[in-house]
C-alpha cells in the first residue's frame, strides 16, 4: 500500500513517529520544528507543517543561528535522546545555520537541519539567492554546511528521501557520531508528490546503546589504576551525554581518587562531593591543577582533552605521567598516547570499579587533596563576600545567584569572561545544573539555548548568564520567549566591552585594542567615556519584564524576585571593574596564544617573552 504527499508532508509524517530508547526510557526524538519560511521552503516544509500541526509541534524563531542553539540546548537537557528540527529558506537563511550546526557538531549534540536548496529540476536558473559556481552546476550555498554536519545528504528526487532519512535518525542516535545532520532539500522537490510504501510510516525505535569495555583492555586499565600513586579523573561531557554520575560518584568513592571537571563535565559530582576537586585547566582550580601537575596516571573519562583542559600541553608535568581514556570514541580514547578504555561511560565506570575491588589511594593523597578543596572553597567565600550597597564584581554577580538557587536551577552560558569565572567558582549542585558551552564557546548561545532548555524541562528555573557583549549579538529570542510565555531567567551583565578578549588582549601585548564599547579619544583608540546603551531599556523594548539592580543588597532582591517569576524576566546589572576590587582567581594555568614574534612596543615584547617560558614547559605525551 502507497500513500500519496509531497516530499515535505512525507518527510514532516515521519519524524513525527521517530523514537530513541535507552535503558527502556523511551522519546520522541523529533520533539518540535523550528523555521522562519521564505520562498525556499514556505511552499513545501510550511505547507507541511501546516498539514501535520497536531502531530508536529512548530516554534517560529527570529534568526536561523539560534534556532539551532534552542534545538541544542532542548537536545543537551533531554540527554541527547530528543532534539528539534529547524527549516530555513534557501540563500542567508540556510547559511545561518552553519555556526550553530558547527556549535552542535563540535559538543556531540544532535540537531537536525532542513535547509530549502535551489531548484533541483532548474526551470528558474539562478533563483533568487541563488550562488552560481561556474565550475560545478551542482553546488548551492547548502554545500557549507557539509564540513560542520556529521550526515549531509540533498534530495534531488523524492525517492532519494527515504534512504536518507534513515541514515539521518541513525546518526542522531549514535553516541559516537552524533552532532549536526542536514537535509537540503530543493524547493521543487519539497512540493512534488509521490507514493510512498506506508511502511516509511511506521514507528521506528532508535536505540542508543552502551557498549561495555574489552576484557583485555580492561584488565590493562585496572592495572594501570592499582600501580599509580597520584591517579586523577577529568570528566568531561561524555559523563553527562551517558547519565553516569551516578557510577563516577560510586567509582570515585569506592577508589578515592580525586575528579576535577571540564567545562562540559563539570557537575559530574556535586560540588560538595568528597572526591570533587573542582574545574581543571586554564580557567581551573588551584587544587585540580596541582594535583594535575603532579598526577602519575590522567584517566578521562567523556572528555576530549582540548587545549583549556591540557594548558595547552603544559600541565602534566609528572616525568612518569600515563593517560587512560575511557570514551565511547575511538578517536577519543587513543589521544594523548593513552590506554584506551572503549565503552560507554557509565558501563566503563561500572566494570573499572568492580575490576578495582579493594584498591583505595593512599590516605596521605587523599589527605592532601582534601585540604586543598577546603582552600580553594575559602577563596570562593572570599570572591563572593561583597557588601550590600556597593556595585557587585562579576564574581559576587555569581555569589549572588549562587546562594540563591537550589539543585532544580539550571544555568546557561557559554562565551566571554563568566565560563573562567564560573568554572573556578560555581558550586554545581546537580548534575544539569551547569550547562555551559565551551566546546565552540559561541557568543550569542545562551538566551536561545535557554529557551531549548526550558522546553525540555518546563518546572525548573532556567537562567540566561549573558555579559553585554554576548547580549548585542543575538538578543532576539527574548522575543520568541515573550510570545511562546517561556519563563526564562536572563542575568544581563554590563562590562562596557569584550572583558575576556580585553584581558586576554593585555596579557599578549594586544593593550586591549578593540575591545571596549566606549567612544573614541583624542589619540582615536576606544578608551572614552563608555557608550550610552541601555540595555535594559532594549530588553524591555523587546518584551521582557526588566529588573534593574545597582547594588548588591539590590541584585540579591532582584534575582529573588526574577526567581519566583512565572514570566520571562531579566535582572540587568552594571559590575564593578576598578582594579582595587577583587575579581576572580587568576588563571591557574596557561593556554597558548601566539604572541607577535617581533614588536617594538614593551608590552608585545615583554609578552612575547613571557610567551617563550610557557612555551618551553609544552610536553608531547608520546
Amino acid at each position: 500500500m502507497t500513500i500519496r504527499l509531497t516530499v515535505a508532508q512525507a518527510l514532516v509524517r515521519f519524524l513525527a513517529v521517530q523514537y530513541s530508547e535507552r535503558d527502556g526510557e523511551r522519546r520522541r526524538l523529533i520533539g518540535a520544528t523550528w523555521g522562519i519560511f521564505g520562498h525556499g521552503n514556505v511552499a513545501g516544509i510550511g505547507q507541511a507543517l501546516v498539514e501535520y500541526a497536531g502531530v508536529m509541534p512548530y516554534h517560529q524563531g527570529r534568526n536561523e543561528q539560534s534556532m539551532v542553539h534552542a534545538a541544542v540546548g532542548y537536545a543537551r537537557q533531554s540527554g541527547r535522546l530528543a532534539t528539534h528540527a529547524v527549516t530555513t529558506s534557501i540563500g542567508p537563511g540556510a547559511t545561518n545555520l552553519v555556526t550553530g550546526a558547527a556549535l552542535a557538531t563540535v559538543n556531540h549534540l544532535p540537531v537536525l537541519l532542513l535547509p530549502g536548496d535551489v531548484f533541483a529540476t532548474r526551470p528558474a536558473d539562478p533563483v533568487l539567492q541563488q550562488l552560481e559556481v561556474p565550475y560545478a552546476g551542482d553546488v548551492s550555498v547548502n554545500d557549507t554546511l557539509r564540513p560542520v554536519s556529521r550526515y549531509f545528504d540533498r534530495i534531488t528526487r523524492p525517492e532519494a528521501l527515504v534512504p536518507a532519512a534513515l541514515r539521518a535518525m541513525r546518526v542522531l542516535t549514535d553516541p559516537v557520531e552524533t552532532g549536526a545532520v542536514t537535509l537540503a532539500l530543493p524547493q521543487d522537490v519539497q512540493a512534488e508528490a509521490y507514493e510512498w510504501p506506508e511502511e516509511f510510516f511506521a514507528e521506528r525505535v532508535w536505540t542508543v546503546r552502551r557498549p561495555g569495555t574489552d576484557p583485555a583492555e580492561l584488565a590493562r586499565a585496572a592495572r594501570a589504576v592499582r600501580q599509580a600513586r597520584r591517579p586523577l579523573v577529568v570528566a568531561g561531557g561524555g559523563v553527562r551525554h551517558s547519565r553516569a554520575e551516578a557510577a563516577l560518584a560510586a567509582f570515585a568513592s569506592a577508589t578515592g581518587i580525586p575528579v576535577a571537571s571540564t567545562q562540559a563535565g563539570k557537575g559530574s559530582l556535586r560540588y560538595d562531593h568528597p572526591q570533587d576537586v573542582g574545574g581543571i585547566g586554564h580557567t581551573g582550580t588551584a587544587t585540580a591543577d596541582e594535583l594535575a601537575r603532579t598526577a602519575d596516571l590522567v584517566i578521562g573519562v567523556g572528555t576530549r582533552f582540548t587545549d583549556f583542559t591540557t594548558a595547552s600541553g603544559t600541565l602534566f608535568q609528572h616525568p612518569d605521567v600515563r593517560f587512560l581514556h575511557l570514551n565511547i570514541a575511538p578517536y577519543d580514547a587513543h589521544k594523548l598516547a593513552a590506554l584506551p578504555l572503549v565503552a560507554d561511560a557509565r558501563t566503563g565506570l561500572d566494570e573499572l570499579t568492580g575490576a578495582l575491588a579493594a584498591y583505595r589511594a593512599g590516605g596521605a593523597y587523599v589527605d592532601e587533596y582534601t585540604e586543598g578543596k577546603a582552600r580553594w572553597e575559602r577563596r570562593v567565600d572570599a570572591c563572593f563576600a561583597a557588601e550590600p550597597t556597593a556595585r557587585p564584581t562579576q564574581p559576587q554577580v555569581i555569589g549572588a545567584l549562587d546562594a540563591l538557587v537550589d539543585e532544580s536551577d539550571i544555568v546557561v552560558n557559554a562565551a566571554g569572561s563568566l565560563p573562567g569565572d564560573l568554572h573556578k567558582l560555581w558550586r554545581a549542585r546537580s548534575s544539569d545544573q551547569y550547562h555551559l558551552e565551551y566546546g565552540y564557546s559561541c557568543m550569542g548561545y545562551e538566551i536561545p539555548a535557554a529557551l531549548g532548555v526550558k522546553l525540555a524541562a518546563p518546572e525548573r528555573n532556567v537562567w540566561a548568564l549573558v555579559g553585554d557583549g554576548t547580549y548585542l549579538m543575538m538578543p532576539t529570542e527574548l522575543v520568541t520567549a515573550v510570545q511562546e510565555g517561556v519563563a526564562i531567567k536572563v542575568l544581563l551583565v554590563q562590562n562596557h566591552g569584550y572583558a575576556s578578549i580585553g584581558g586576554l588582549s593585555e596579557a599578549v601585548g594586544g593593550e586591549r585594542f578593540g575591545t571596549a564599547y566606549r567612544f573614541r579619544n583624542e589619540e582615536g583608540t576606544y578608551s572614552g567615556a563608555p557608550l550610552p546603551v541601555d540595555l535594559a531599556a532594549n530588553a524591555a523594548s523587546l518584551g521582557m519584564r526588566v529588573l534593574r539592580a545597582g547594588t548588591t543588597g539590590e541584585l540579591r532582591a532582584a534575582l529573588a524576585e526574577a526567581r519566583a517569576a512565572d514570566t520571562p524576566t531579566c535582572v540587568y546589572v552594571e559590575t564593578e571593574t576598578s582594579d582595587t576590587v577583587s575579581g576572580a582567581p587568576e588563571a591557574q594555568a596557561w593556554w597558548d596564544v601566539p604572541v607577535a614574534a617581533t614588536a617594538t612596543r614593551t608590552a608585545a615584547v615583554t609578552a612575547r617573552e613571557q610567551y617563550e617560558r610557557h612555551v618551553s614547559t609544552r610536553r608531547r605525551h608520546l
